[in-house]
């Protein structure tokens, strides 16, 4: 076990070139609020970041509710410093956008799950802040009326679209009943709703009156039945707090069967519907408890039954309805592991879905770096 924890240190902070250069074991909340102290963003937003850190951000690709916008770890690293297997030390700690020297090597360890190398330290890229906000909780009809409303709003909104969440009913109702201080935004219940919020680095700009322009247009189109538009931070953070809390809820509900898939924003809806009608004719009364960051295809597709006395026999079938999911998702071109990557968990299950020559690459790669297996040894590739 290597626990980085006390390389915590903020190295440097350039604001002419809008970087930050941090220790791998800095909390991603503290490098958010240093910054902020510079009058800059760190977008990566996670509901663990006051927890989890840079390190283990980075060798998980991490993700979040603001990818749509500023892209995952991979886009917001510059440069890297990497402890090899064999001890040596990669200094690639450059502040640079553009370097075409060979090959990027920093991508090899991004995602790559401690694997390749232990990562110590990244420049990663900062941002103007935003200075206006405007959120919205929006019921839609379906998930095809959630990705026509996505397409509205980026063909009005352009790069001011933040975060586009969908949110299945059952996945509030787990929020509603198990956290305390939750309150359904919207009057009536509805099958689906999307977690919509623009920002702006302009100040100033009324962007609560144009979000409200935008559903207004889409409730004339059919696509939204009803929706409610934050009129301060406290209800913002309200709205954001349904949303963090869907995961807490479901573990404090029970084990579920859990997928963190990907498909082609295009097909997002044609997966729910097949997926759907799929696994209740399997299973009978299974309760599908879907949400995800809709605008870059990543739904959190969990399933589980409701009475706990069936639950046990269904988690047993795992496999039966993994094969059901992770089939359907590769035939429509997408990934069995969007943001959480492959572990233990699913370093068998990979080799049905990618090719003979792109495992064996993997496998030269981990062997070139790493031929004592020193690193991780049992993740992401079989041994």
């Amino acid at each position: 076990m290597i626990n980085l924890s006390r390389m915590n240190r903020i190295r440097a902070i350039d604001r002419d070139n809008d970087t930050i250069t941090v220790e791998a074991g800095c909390v991603l909340q503290a490098v958010q609020a240093a910054a902020d102290d510079a009058d800059r963003l760190f977008p990566l937003s996670l509901a663990a970041q006051g927890s989890c850190e840079i390190g283990g951000n980075l060798s998980t690709n991490a993700g979040g509710v603001n990818v749509l916008r500023y892209g995952n770890m991979r886009e917001l690293t510059l440069g890297l410093e990497v402890v090899l297997p064999d001890a040596r030390v990669w200094n690639g700690l450059r502040g640079l956008r553009k370097d075409n020297t060979g090959y990027d090597l920093k991508h090899l360890f991004i995602g790559a799950e401690g694997t390749l190398g232990i990562i110590t330290a990244a420049v990663l890229k900062l941002f103007p802040k935003p200075r206006e906000r405007a959120t919205a909780w929006a019921a839609v009809r379906d998930p095809r009326a959630a990705v026509a409303l996505l397409g509205r709003l980026r063909g009005s909104c352009g790069e001011r679209i933040t975060g586009f969440e969908l949110i299945g009913r059952s996945a509030l109702e787990l929020v509603l009943k198990h956290i305390p201080g939750s309150t359904d935004p919207l009057a009536a219940k509805h099958d689906w709703y999307v977690l919509i919020e623009l920002s702006d680095t302009f100040p100033g700009f009324d962007l609560a009156a144009t979000l409200e322009n935008e559903l207004g247009a889409a409730m004339e189109e059919g696509l939204v039945p009803d929706a409610a538009v934050a009129r301060s931070l406290t209800q913002q953070q309200a709205l954001w707090h349904l949303r963090e809390n869907i995961s807490e809820a479901q573990r404090i509900e029970g084990i579920s069967i859990k997928h963190d898939v990907s498909v082609p924003i295009s097909r997002i809806a044609e997966f729910i519907e097949r997926a759907d009608a799929a696994l209740r004719a399997l299973f009978p009364a299974v309760r599908i408890v879907n949400f995800g960051h809709i605008g870059d295809g990543n739904l959190h597709y969990n399933l589980s039954k409701p009475d706990a006395t069936d639950n046990a026999a269904f988690i047993a079938q795992t496999p039966v309805v993994n094969r059901v999911v992770h089939d359907l998702v590769a035939e429509l071109g997408g990934s069995i592991s969007a943001e959480h990557g492959l572990g233990q968990l699913k370093r068998d299950e990979i080799l049905r879905y990618k090719s003979d020559v792109e495992m064996e690459l993997m496998r030269q790669v981990k062997r070139t770096l790493d031929p004592h297996n020193l690193m991780n040894p049992g993740k992401v590739l079989t041994p």
